[in-house]
């Protein structure tokens, strides 16, 4: 499986951005996609998660009200629309696949999941 992150970029204090994870060599049935970050000198944290059928959400609080996870899975692709973004959201962002749910992907270490993808910069200057 390839989970392949874009949507990155460079943006201004309360902008917006939408990042998408595509993956592609085999359907993810039953797996909770996810969104993790890594900012510069600091541990990997999650963001947010999403169930495979996309009922069920799970965030990190420093993101809840701004961020939102969605998910197409026809186009196998997961996607985190990130509003009201902050200097402190600054970070490599990393999408991650695992056979789990939303909230087990947000308490599990971040070392655990199944699947990762590279990284996309997000940039927000202040």
């Amino acid at each position: 499986v390839q989970l392949q992150a874009s949507g990155g970029g460079l943006v201004q204090a309360g902008g917006s951005l939408r990042l998408s994870c595509a993956a592609s060599g085999r359907t993810l049935i039953s797996y909770a996609m996810g969104w993790f970050r890594q900012a510069p000198g600091k541990e990997r944290e999650f963001v947010a998660a999403i169930s495979w059928s996309g009922g069920t959400t799970y965030s990190a609080d420093s993101v809840k009200g701004r961020f939102t996870i969605s998910r197409d899975n026809a186009k196998n692709t997961v996607y985190l629309q990130m509003n009201s973004l902050k200097p402190e959201d600054t970070a490599v962002y990393y999408c991650a696949a695992d056979r789990t749910t939303a909230q087990a992907m947000g308490v599990r270490p971040y070392y655990g999941m199944d699947y990762w993808g590279k990284g996309t910069l997000v940039t927000v200057s202040s």
